[in-house]
């Protein structure tokens, strides 16, 4: 079953033709919110509203081991993450769809595994590839036969939040090699890879980082939102047409 994690912008999947929604228990606490389960181009599939339904919960306050536990524990077979990001480099513009390949973490003090507290050995995932090729590939495939362009790869660098950077410290991201900036990319992906899921991510460049183009003097907020109301109806399309290829991304967990 395929199983979309929603973030800024995409807090309510409209295509899904929702049957329940189920509120789970995990060990690691409560998640963002009650899983949403149903149909999308008559596949199965299930959606969580990363900062919750009401957008209230700030990156570095997420539950993300709740949060993919959960969907792992109701039988996700694969996860495409959906995150609105800022464009480092100069050909990413704001409305601008990406599917990253790699991971710079910034982020510190995350519940960044499953592998700790009492009993539990130390355990090493190999993370050379963060995000899961063949998963990524489809998101790319998908967006191809809606006719929705979209970046293939990319680095991502996850902040800590929730205040934006500041130009001095995007600089710093793009000497670090960075082409996009954001806040909950990580231990998302390191979690799903922990627990043996597929992950892959959609992220929608909603402005120019700090100190580019655009945003030299500052980001604007208004226009930020406008660019996500566009955007994400391309990325619905993008999720109905990989949501169609269902049993193929169950195939991507056996």
């Amino acid at each position: 079953m395929l199983g979309i994690i929603g973030g800024s912008g995409l807090t309510q999947l409209s295509n899904l033709d929702v049957s329940h929604r189920e509120v789970v228990r995990t060990p690691y606490g409560e998640p963002s919110g009650a899983i949403t389960f149903g149909q999308i181009c008559g596949k199965p599939a299930m959606f969580l509203a990363r900062h919750g339904y009401g957008h209230t919960i700030p990156p570095h306050e997420v539950n993300y081991r709740a949060n993919i536990w959960a969907m792992w524990n109701k039988g996700a077979t694969g996860i495409v993450s959906v995150a609105s990001v800022g464009g480092i480099r100069a050909d990413l513009a704001p409305g601008d769809i990406v599917v990253p390949s790699q991971i710079i973490d910034y982020t510190w003090g995350r519940k960044s595994t499953f592998h700790e507290g009492d009993g539990c050995t130390v355990t090493h995932i190999d993370f050379t590839e963060p995000y899961d090729r063949a998963l990524c590939q489809m998101v790319l495939l998908a967006a191809s036969d809606v006719g929705v362009p979209a970046h293939a790869g990319g680095i991502y660098a996850a902040t800590q939040g929730p205040r934006l950077e500041t130009a001095a410290e995007i600089n710093r991201l793009e000497r670090d090699g960075a082409d996009l900036v954001g806040m909950t990319g990580m231990p998302e992906a390191v979690l799903a890879r922990e627990l043996g899921v597929p992950y892959a991510a959609i992220n929608v460049i909603a402005n120019y980082a700090a100190g580019r183009a655009d945003s030299r003097d500052g980001i604007s907020f208004e226009a930020i939102e406008g660019v996500l109301r566009e955007s994400m109806q391309r990325v619905r399309l993008v999720i109905d047409r990989l949501a169609a290829c269902h049993g193929e991304v169950d195939s991507l967990a056996d």
